[in-house]
């Protein structure tokens, strides 16, 4: 059975940036995954602020999404109150907008896992009380 991949920041930008110290396992990650991988424009916007230094970076990610390499499923304005509630919930992690649409989309897409770089997704839960699988590296 083909795995669903949520994809979180850290992995887009290590992958695009062969000098991120996540490249190697992000690379090898990557490579085991069926594309497409799931995620929000939260996380899209953050990966192209994060590589906005980086010749061709914002490019990469948009070309990932072209490229059908990338899927965006997730409506914003569709999750507002769960979203809402997530952020108010995990005020004191403090949790991210992108965050909390991955931890959403987790919900939606129960078999996913989430490819993070993040070690709070292994405190933040879906559907109030479940574990969320995550892939993350062994030592952060």
């Amino acid at each position: 059975m083909k795995r669903r991949v949520i994809l979180d920041t850290g992995p887009l930008v290590a992958i695009i940036n062969g000098r991120d110290k996540y490249h190697k396992w992000a690379t090898l990650q990557w490579s085991q995954i069926d594309p497409p991988l799931l995620t929000c424009e939260a996380t899209l916007s953050e990966a192209c602020f994060l590589l906005g230094s980086l010749d061709g970076g914002k490019i990469a990610v948009l070309e990932l999404v072209q490229r059908r390499i990338l899927h965006i499923p997730f409506s914003l304005v569709e999750h507002t109150n769960q979203i809402s509630w997530l952020l108010k919930k995990y005020s004191n992690v403090p949790m991210s907008l992108a965050d909390a649409c991955l931890v959403r989309m987790a919900e939606l897409y129960s078999e996913s896992t989430i490819l993070t770089l993040d070690a709070d997704f292994s405190i933040y839960r879906k559907n109030k009380r479940q574990v969320i699988p995550i892939l993350l590296p062994p030592v952060l």
